[in-house]
């Protein structure tokens, strides 16, 4: 449970720099999103959902 705490604890403090230091980069990535095909998002959704195993995997074996 403390790793998926720290993992979640990282995710926000991440987002939180993106948002405190970028916020209009921000807004516009989210109006390109909402632009974007459902397709296109769930391409762009299963490949981090693939890297972020990778990466778990090799980090953990």
């Amino acid at each position: 449970m403390s790793d998926f705490l720290t993992a979640l604890g990282l995710v926000l403090a991440l987002e939180g720099t993106l948002y405190a230091l970028a916020p209009g980069r921000m807004k516009s990535m989210m109006r390109a999103a909402l632009e974007s095909t459902d397709q296109a998002l769930r391409l762009a959704g299963v490949a981090a959902l693939a890297l972020g195993v990778l990466i778990i995997w090799l980090v953990r074996t």
